[in-house]
């Protein structure tokens, strides 16, 4: 028995390196370091790609024989090669059209270097312009574990209009910047925001969210856009960027103030023009409360969301479904800062009529959620919709789920649901225990009960404007459960190894949408997304995971980023327009 099954692998072994060598490998990386992700075959020194599809792996000698004269061949030089990374939940449409504008502070190691970023761009800012920070830190991160004060952004701003996100919980604006929008002591507060003022009745530049982040959404709306040309810059750059950190593929969850199809026509005509360089499946947001079902019922009749690819779209592009807000009236945002929301009880019926329509019409749908008071509610409704009409096998999935239940893991499993979870706690562990306490963060979000159930897991950021959209930040979260102040807050059995934390970045997250019979792999077969790594994922030390970054991604079987030995054959980056754009001068994430 044992023979038989010795000459069957080998016949297959066989067959399999015949039909390699019958097709023409467009590209061979060899002398690699190479983490397949399968667990039939772990590691692997050379891979072999023919247009967009793997064709082989093995070892170099192996793989090397497959060149022919028109093969692009790289040598790794021992680097540790990946799948490319999918985030599976963020907001690159959104953040493309805002990077060229924005000043990140992700990264930054101290306060003081922060509040210098801040003068600087100030400088060079021109009039009619503003100096916006919109999200990815906190104040743990800084040496000085602190936030900056008001004072300190005016001294540092001066006369330029300045917006300076905190989370989902509070924004500071300058005093140029109260002027510029016409807040007064007369300005009343909007629904679920508090604009501060002090003792004389005169605003402070202090925006609160208690605890809709409405006013934060609201007032940065209100800020200049960058022309189309500009939003185009702005796009390809902030896709590079995702590059240069190994990411090929995101999930799109739309975001507050991203209008369809209107704010969708850079991407549009990004992928029209085949320079699209990460896969983005994308979802529609509803944004206009009390409208939610007409837009819905609107969009279905412009999409047809089964017949939107054809065989020339190699990059994908598409509408995946409805979310991650479906009801105004759901939305339970995650300031840790301020007590949870309770939803209107005007909710489930809302929803309901929403995720019938979503079901009926077989499209796929994401929900907001972070408490599990609001999950309760929520499976109520999607419990209703199935028996009424049967989601059966409908890719359907709660984002964030913090403080899920064991209970409503069942539930969730039940209907066969999945979980995008994020690294929020890693930017809001702090705020969290000091209002619910140590142990309720223990199993924040539970991770290693959704995995248990056998609930499909997928990983990513919530990029941009709360946490940072690096995903290693995020990789390094699941390993260590730690902050990024270095907060250790998870239990040891909550934490993951780090082959399983890579896998719910590639296959997991591709298994939210029943993607994961192509990628998230480096196979035979599958699609030819990749990263060659700056370090070794799985020997560095664990804090050094946060520095790790992408030498050469490769998305399609091509090349779309390259720094250090492989820059020369990548794609050269146009300088971002306009001039004084913060990412000439300090680029995306901050490594000091």
């Amino acid at each position: 028995m044992k023979k038989a099954f010795l000459i069957i692998t080998i016949t297959l072994s066989m067959m399999s390196s015949l039909k390699a060598q019958q097709q023409a490998a467009t590209l061979i990386i060899y002398n690699a370091n190479i983490v397949t992700l399968d667990d039939a075959k772990p590691t692997a020194e050379a891979v072999a790609i023919a247009n967009d599809k793997i064709i082989a792996i093995g070892n170099t000698n192996e793989i090397l024989k497959l060149k022919t004269p028109s093969s692009k061949v790289i040598d790794a030089k021992g680097r540790t090669v990946i799948p490319g990374l999918f985030d599976s939940h963020l907001h690159v449409i959104r953040a493309g059209r805002f990077y060229n504008t924005e000043l990140r502070w992700d990264g930054v190691k101290t306060l003081k270097r922060a509040l210098q970023m801040l003068k600087e761009q100030a400088a060079r800012t021109p009039k009619g312009q503003w100096v916006r920070v919109v999200g990815g830190w906190n104040e743990y991160q800084f040496a000085e574990k602190r936030l900056p004060t008001l004072a300190e952004i005016n001294k540092a701003t001066g006369d330029v209009p300045t917006f300076v996100l905190y989370l989902y919980g509070t924004a500071y604006l300058n005093k140029a910047g109260i002027a510029a929008l016409n807040i007064n002591g007369s300005t009343p507060n909007p629904p679920g925001g508090l604009i501060q003022k002090d003792a004389d009745g005169q605003p402070t530049g202090l925006l609160v969210a208690e605890p809709s982040a409405f006013i934060l959404y609201s007032t940065l709306a209100k800020l200049p856009e960058l022309t189309p040309a500009e939003k185009t810059n702005s796009t390809k750059l902030f896709m590079s960027e995702m590059n240069r950190l190994g990411v090929t593929g995101v999930m799109d969850a739309g975001g507050g103030f991203q209008n369809f199809p209107d704010d969708y026509k850079i991407t549009d005509s990004l992928f029209k023009l085949g320079q699209l360089t990460v896969r983005l499946p994308y979802y529609l947001f509803a944004q206009k409360a009390g409208n939610e079902l007409q837009d819905y019922k609107k969009w279905i009749s412009m999409v047809d969301i089964d017949h939107q690819h054809g065989e020339e779209a190699e990059t994908e592009y598409f509408v995946q479904g409805g979310g991650e807000n479906l009801v105004a009236s759901g939305g339970d945002f995650e300031n840790f800062l301020k007590p949870r929301p309770d939803l209107s009880p005007a909710m489930e019926k809302q929803l309901k009529d929403v995720i019938t329509v979503l079901v009926k019409n077989r499209w796929p749908f994401r929900l907001h959620a972070t408490y599990n008071e609001s999950i309760s509610r929520f499976l109520n409704v999607i419990e209703e919709v199935n028996k009424e009409n049967p989601i059966d096998g409908l890719p359907w999935l709660f984002d964030h789920a913090e403080t899920v239940s064991d209970e409503n893991l069942k539930r969730i499993k039940a209907l066969n649901g999945g979980i995008s979870i994020q690294h929020r706690m890693a930017y809001q562990g702090e705020n969290f225990v000091a209002r619910y306490g140590t142990e309720a963060a223990r199993n924040t979000p539970p991770i290693r009960k959704m995995l248990d159930a056998g609930i499909k897991v997928g990983a990513g950021t919530d990029g941009t404007r709360v946490a940072s959209y690096n995903p290693w930040l995020a990789l390094h979260w699941l390993v260590t459960g730690k902050t990024i102040g270095g907060k250790v807050f998870t239990l040891n059995e909550n934490k993951l190894d780090r082959i399983t934390a890579l896998k719910l970045y590639t296959q997991g997250s591709a298994s939210l949408i029943n993607l994961d019979k192509d990628r998230g792999t480096i196979k035979a077969g599958y699609l030819a997304d990749l990263a060659v790594l700056s370090d070794n994922y799985l020997k560095v030390d664990e804090e050094q995971i946060k520095d790790i970054h992408s030498l050469l991604t490769v998305l399609d079987g091509e090349v779309v980023y390259g720094d250090g030995d492989y820059k020369s054959i990548a794609p050269a980056l146009p300088k971002a327009i306009p001039a004084w754009s913060p990412v000439n001068y300090y680029g995306g994430y901050q490594y000091k």
